[in-house]
């Protein structure tokens, strides 16, 4: 039986994340190689991120990813060492 439009959806978005993630810790790792600061290049990823986000969804959508991203770090789901599922 084949797989529906929402699963293939959803298998397709995790495929682009998954690249995505790819070509972040690739520009992480280079950006620490070159010796700046963690601190300077998650500033300037983050930056880029909302500049783009707001450039082409508006500032709602901007405003929303922030307070998911706020939620996700007090949930610890970025902390070291702890793995969630």
């Amino acid at each position: 039986m084949g797989q529906g439009l929402g699963e293939l959806d959803a298998l397709m978005r995790e495929e682009k994340r998954l690249t995505a993630l790819e070509s972040q810790t690739e520009a992480w790792a280079d950006g620490l190689s070159a010796g700046i600061e963690p601190e300077l290049i998650a500033e300037v990823a983050l930056s880029t991120a909302f500049t783009e986000l707001l450039r082409t969804c508006g500032e709602d959508a901007a405003v929303a990813l922030v307070d998911r991203m706020r939620e996700r770090i007090i949930a610890g789901e970025f902390t070291p060492g702890i793995c969630r599922h």
